[in-house]
């Protein structure tokens, strides 16, 4: 379509300019010019540019499109003294702009980022994808990828030259620390296919460039107009895994349970659940080595002999500090039903303390 373009525009340019005009791309080939008959032919012109404004040979002016090491597009003229200069600074200026706004309408990467921040409406999603020629019903899964770092390194670089295929996969910046792959998946992938392709790229990341991420996975979407969601979901997966799984590195939101429950519950609603349960005193009445077991107690399956081994104390030690907490708050972990409104408890109080951030 770009081709259609370039030669669109050439034919307007070659009733003002007297000399042979066209446009080349990577491969030196000539796809449009002024001169019908020679659209297909390869300009044998070696290696162009090599830090030069302009590249002449025995025919020629050729000046890339935008800055001298853009190697994508290359304008020409026929003729190489100063007017053909000139003439080639002024067809690159156009063609520049040019390009840069038919990519704004056009380009695929900039209709997929407009999908997943919800800047298209729905109903705007199949006419564009049926002007783009894009399936719109094929299997993809959002995966935001998270720098903790600042460095040199450009992590959307990384990515990209990881999935170089801009037919399938797209690779988008969000902002300085944030990076969306959008991943076009198989019917016969799986959840954990997913979560070993994301520890790839962090594993890639870590061990090749030093950088440290965090990667938020969201659910797999069969539709375009369902990308917004999983990306939503990638991000809450991040939230979420700051809150309960600080020491993971791959968060896949369909895995987060009940974390996940929780997440989506209004603040105010968590903390009425709180005052129920710790209706004879606040969580904080619990100290840290009264927490910690816990910890290990749930961990350990609500097993007593298993977790005073665990614990190197004696049984007797740790059901003395279980019938302390049951005395402090009513709950008896002991028992299958107090165990898990103590879980849950627990899990609101840190979520709430995380000053959560919505989507």
């Amino acid at each position: 379509m770009a081709d259609r373009l370039f030669q669109g525009v050439i034919h307007q340019m070659k009733d003002v300019v007297d000399r042979t005009i066209g446009v080349l791309n990577s491969e030196h080939d000539i796809i449009a010019c002024s001169d019908l008959s020679k659209i297909g032919e390869r300009l044998d012109v070696g290696i162009l540019m090599q830090n030069k404004e302009f590249y002449t040979d025995n025919s020629y002016t050729i000046k890339a499109l935008g800055s001298s090491d853009n190697n994508e597009y290359f304008v020409f003229v026929e003729g190489t003294d100063p007017i053909s200069e000139k003439y080639c600074s002024i067809m690159s200026v156009s063609f520049t702009n040019i390009k840069f706004y038919y990519d704004e309408k056009y380009d695929r990467r900039n209709f997929i980022k407009n999908i997943i921040l919800d800047n298209i409406l729905p109903g705007d999603i199949y006419l564009k994808a049926r002007e783009l020629y894009f399936n719109g019903d094929v299997s993809r899964v959002v995966i935001l990828i998270r720098s903790l770092d600042s460095n040199d390194v450009s992590v959307f670089d990384v990515v990209q030259n990881l999935f170089p295929d801009k037919n399938k996969d797209f690779v988008i910046n969000i902002n300085e620390h944030d990076v969306v792959l959008v991943k076009e998946v198989k019917n016969d992938i799986t959840s954990k296919d997913i979560e070993n392709l994301a520890s790839s790229i962090a594993d890639t990341l870590s061990g090749e460039f030093y950088c440290h991420v965090v990667i938020g996975i969201g659910s797999t979407v069969e539709n375009l107009k369902y990308l917004a969601k999983s990306f939503k979901e990638a991000q809450a997966a991040l939230e979420v895994g700051k809150v309960f799984d600080t020491d993971k590195t791959i968060v896949n939101y369909d895995n987060l349970g009940i974390a996940r429950l929780i997440y989506q519950l209004p603040t105010t609603l968590c903390e009425t659940y709180l005052k129920e349960v710790f209706k004879r005193g606040t969580i904080e009445s619990l100290d840290h080595e009264t927490l910690f077991t816990i910890q290990k107690f749930f961990e350990n399956n609500l097993n007593v002999s298993e977790t005073s081994r665990k614990l190197f104390v004696h049984r007797n030690t740790l059901v003395y500090r279980l019938e302390k907490i049951k005395k402090i708050t009513g709950l008896d972990l002991r028992e299958f039903d107090h165990a898990i409104v103590f879980k849950i408890a627990l899990m609101v109080n840190k979520y709430l303390k995380s000053n959560p951030i919505k989507y």
